[in-house]
């Protein structure tokens, strides 16, 4: 429970930090990982390690996966075949009704009554992604999220020649703008977010067209290429903190292994959200295994970049997933 606490802790945004406890087991490790000979020796693999490539294996998966999920409604409007009808904040999956949570709870919020189908939508949706992992809906459905992972390409390019610079904000910042757009649903009776939300921007653009909103969503993707990598995502979005909540519970997680681990730190500069692999460096870990925090989206980049395969997929109670 303590753990969980501080997982929700570090995603509504404070900073991990050293544990106050660990484990005997973990103690032990730490202390050996410590030694003059463990050293050298993982400095030794490191170096060996250096031109370990990625496979992408879950990167080309989870493109396909946001190309085909959004090429889906796209095709439904189009040729009319009514597998999905609407767009990603609110639909229905061949008759079942699906609805976002954040957009459900602004609406919600806003017209201060429940709605019997939006009620449904919600739990099917709810049900789903519990199962899934929450914030996998980022990595794996999103359609900004892969927009902003090529402009998080674009930025590393520059940024390495010296043309732009990283501005990180307060994680925090999340977490109150989660509250304000909240708070501006019950008071206007309005579903403020949804107007600026990239997500439905780009969901609705996709299947009935384009639109002027488009440009705020430019104006995003350039922010993130000059400004402030990732910026909406681990900043701003309040859709990531609503399923972070949800996958705080899935059986579908990365696991750390600290006794595999070399603490290069390689996994933390491809992560979406590296605050959640704070227990990779050297120290952090309260446990030798332990299950990678709430806000993290399953995207798999850890995973493939890790040389010592310290960090992989699990189904909670079953054999590992690769």
């Amino acid at each position: 429970m303590n753990r969980m606490v501080e997982d929700f802790a570090v995603m509504l945004g404070r900073t991990p930090d050293k544990p106050a406890h660990c484990t005997p087991e973990a103690t032990r490790m730490l202390a050996a990982k410590r030694t003059p000979e463990a050293v050298i020796e993982r400095r030794r693999c490191i170096a060996g390690e250096k031109d370990h490539k990625p496979n992408h294996f879950w990167r080309n998966w989870r493109w396909v996966s946001i190309i085909a999920v959004n090429l889906l409604f796209v095709l439904s409007y189009r040729i009319d075949i009514q597998v999905v009808e609407g767009a990603l904040t609110a639909s229905r999956f061949v008759g079942f009704h699906m609805a976002d949570l954040n957009s459900a709870l602004q609406v919600m919020l806003a017209y201060k009554h429940v709605v019997i189908n939006l009620v449904i939508g919600t739990g099917t949706v709810l049900i789903f992604w519990l199962l899934l992992g929450g914030r996998s809906f980022c990595a794996w459905v999103c359609p900004y999220h892969l927009l902003s992972e090529i402009a998080e390409q674009v930025h590393l390019k520059l940024a390495a020649k010296k043309i732009v610079g990283d501005h990180a904000l307060h994680r925090g910042t999340r977490t109150v703008l989660w509250l304000v757009f909240a708070g501006l649903a019950i008071v206007t009776g309005y579903t403020v977010f949804e107007v600026i939300s990239p997500v439905g921007i780009l969901s609705r653009a996709f299947t009935y067209g384009a639109s002027l909103a488009l440009l705020w969503v430019a104006f995003l993707l350039v922010i993130e290429i000059v400004y402030s990598r990732r910026f909406w995502c681990r900043y701003i979005c309040p859709i990531g903190l609503t399923y972070g909540v949800v996958g705080a519970f899935s059986p579908v997680r990365v696991v750390y292994d600290m006794e595999k681990c070399l603490h290069e730190g390689k996994c933390r500069k491809v992560c979406l959200v590296p605050h959640v692999l704070g227990m990779t460096r050297l120290g952090y870990a309260s446990d030798v295994k332990r299950a990678v925090g709430a806000d993290c989206t399953r995207c798999g980049m850890c995973v493939e970049v890790c040389p010592s395969r310290a960090l992989r997929f699990e189904i909670k109670g079953l054999d590992k997933l690769l």
